[in-house]
C-alpha cells in the first residue's frame, strides 16, 4: 500500500532506495524544490528507530547529503525539540516533541482497540497487539503486555517484517493477488532464524494456508522462542487495514491455546472490522 503527502498539488512518494538501511526516504513524482528542506528533514527523522542513537555522518550517510547540510537540518531539528543530542557522545535521538505528536496518532483508533486487547490479555495472559500495515513492514499502533514476568514485549510505533511475522502474515495473505504479488517482489527474504521463510514460493504457500484457516502463526520465524497468532481486520472496502494479535513464549502456546486465542481473535477482528466500517476512513487508512 503506497502511502501519499500532498503539497501543492503535488504528489511525495514513500520509497525505500537500496542505499538506505532501515530508513524510508520520500522521494517526489516531480520538481519538489519549494519543499526539499522539509523532505530532508522528514528523511532525516525516519533514520530514528526505537532506541537508537546517531551521529551527523551516519545520518548525512543515510540520507546523502552533505554532511554540514545534515547538520545545519538537524540542529534546526533539535531546536524544534524533535530530535535531542546526548552531550557525552554528540548522538542524537528522537526528542519529546516527536512522542508528544505519536501519542495524537490514530487516537480514536486505539480507544476503539484498546478494550478488546485488554480483554485478550485479561482471557489468555499474554501479549496482544493491534498493527497496521507501512510498506512490507507492520507498524505496532497499540499494545498491552503479559503480566507474566516471562511475556513478550512490543512498543508502539515500532516496525517488523511482514513475511516473518504472525500479524504481517495475516495482511499479506488477504491482499488482493496483484498487490500481494507486487509487493512480495520488494521483499528480501532475510533469515532472522533457522525457522524463518526464506523462499518465496513457501511464503506464497504459507500464505494460502493462513487463508484457509483463517489466521496467521509465526512460530520462531521472527525471534526464537517467540509464537503468535495473528488475525487480519478489514476496512470497509474488504481490503486488510490492520491485525489482532496474541504473542506468547512457546512453551505456553500449546495448540489447545492456540486454538482458543484464534477464535477468539476472530470473533474480535470481526467485530473490529464492523467497527472501522463506521469511522471516518482517515482514522484507520495508513494510505
Amino acid at each position: 500500500m503506497v502511502s501519499t503527502l500532498i503539497f501543492s498539488q503535488k504528489q511525495v512518494y514513500w520509497k525505500k532506495p537500496r542505499s538506505c538501511k532501515g530508513c524510508v526516504l520520500l522521494e517526489s513524482s516531480e520538481n519538489v524544490a519549494k519543499i526539499q528542506s522539509v523532505l530532508r528533514a522528514a528523511n532525516i527523522l525516519k533514520c530514528f528507530t526505537a532506541g537508537s542513537s546517531l551521529g551527523v555522518t551516519e545520518i548525512a550517510e543515510r540520507v546523502g547529503l552533505h554532511k554540514s547540510t545534515a547538520f545545519g537540518i538537524i540542529s534546526t531539528l533539535v531546536h524544534c525539540g524533535f530530535l535531542q543530542q546526548n552531550p557525552e557522545t554528540g548522538k542524537y535521538s528522537v526528542g519529546v516533541e516527536l512522542f508528544r505528536l505519536g501519542q495524537l496518532y490514530d487516537m480514536d483508533l486505539r480507544r476503539l482497540i484498546r478494550p478488546y486487547l485488554d480483554s485478550l490479555v485479561s482471557e489468555f495472559q499474554e501479549t496482544a497487539n493491534y498493527v497496521i500495515p507501512s510498506g512490507a513492514n507492520i507498524l505496532y499502533i497499540e499494545k498491552i503486555e503479559s503480566p507474566h514476568s516471562m511475556r513478550i514485549s512490543t512498543a508502539r510505533g515500532k516496525q517488523l517484517p511482514m513475511y516473518c511475522t504472525g500479524a504481517g502474515k495475516a495482511i499479506l495473505a488477504y491482499l488482493p493477488p496483484q498487490k500481494q504479488e507486487e509487493l512480495l517482489k520488494t521483499i528480501d527474504l532475510q533469515p532472522l532464524t533457522d525457522r524463518t521463510i526464506t523462499s518465496r514460493e513457501t511464503l506464497v504457500r504459507d500464505l494460502k494456508q493462513v487463508r484457509t484457516r483463517g489466521y496467521a502463526v509465526d512460530n520462531g520465524e521472527m525471534e526464537f522462542g517467540l509464537f503468535c497468532v495473528a488475525v487480519p481486520v478489514f476496512d470497509r472496502d474488504s481490503s486488510p487495514c490492520g491485525a489482532v494479535s496474541v504473542s506468547g513464549p512457546v512453551i505456553r502456546m500449546t495448540d489447545e491455546i492456540q486454538e482458543k486465542i484464534s477464535r477468539r481473535l476472530t470473533e474480535y477482528a470481526a467485530d473490529i472490522s464492523s467497527l472501522l466500517a463506521e469511522l471516518d476512513p482517515g482514522s484507520y487508512d495508513n494510505g
